[in-house]
């Protein structure tokens, strides 16, 4: 893996995936689709789009409440997570006690559709995959006369603004999920959610993970 954008100093907390790389994701990718959606009847795929309507994140929330506590130091400038802090007072940069007020901070990318910048074409980089087969939901249900309990699986890249960053791969702005959305009658739930995870830790330790880790 190489820091993307490495040739102008880089670009903070995206990477880019080489040769080694490229094969494990996909490898990872192939795995998974091949073993819990193929091999089961009741899991189908879709592949939706990145961009949606803004009226799905309005209706789901997301322009409301996806959004994480932001402070900045009155000093440095650098700004922090509130729970990155650990209830420290003073910034962890320079050391000033000159944090601001917490402030909320909405974590989508926001872009704009067509030639004007303006409110009317605001649309979202989508934060998850899920939306996308929320919204799909009667279409496959038509598409496919699948009956409950049943799943619709998703691959694909999400995007999120993150205040802070780092830690690797494991906080990115842009990064890619494998996502079940499972859905089942009221009262089977807790059954078939505890049989989705005794599959997933047996699927994981066939991968080579050892039980501990996990």
């Amino acid at each position: 893996m190489f820091p993307s954008s490495e040739i102008y100093r880089g670009f903070g907390s995206t990477w880019d995936y080489g040769p080694l790389g490229a094969e494990l994701i996909r490898n990872v990718k192939e795995a998974w689709w091949r073993d819990v959606v193929l091999a089961n009847d009741n899991v189908v795929g879709i592949n939706s789009a990145i961009l949606m309507s803004p009226e799905v994140w309005r209706a789901s929330g997301h322009v409301e409440h996806f959004s994480d506590p932001l402070v900045e130091c009155g000093s440095c400038r650098r700004r922090f997570r509130t729970d990155d802090l650990d209830k420290v007072h003073q910034c962890p940069v320079c050391g000033m006690s000159e944090l601001g007020e917490a402030r909320q901070f909405n974590t989508m990318f926001k872009t704009f559709v067509g030639p004007v910048e303006e409110d009317a074409a605001i649309a979202y980089l989508r934060p998850e995959t899920a939306q996308g087969i929320i919204v799909n939901f009667n279409n496959v249900v038509t598409s496919t006369r699948k009956k409950l309990p049943f799943g619709i699986a998703q691959i694909g890249k999400a995007f999120r603004n993150e205040i802070t960053t780092g830690n690797f791969v494991f906080r990115t702005r842009e990064f890619e999920m494998m996502e079940i959305e499972y859905f089942v009658m009221p009262g089977d739930d807790e059954n078939i959610h505890n049989q989705w995870i005794e599959d997933c830790l047996s699927w994981f330790k066939t991968l080579g993970i050892k039980e501990a880790n996990l």
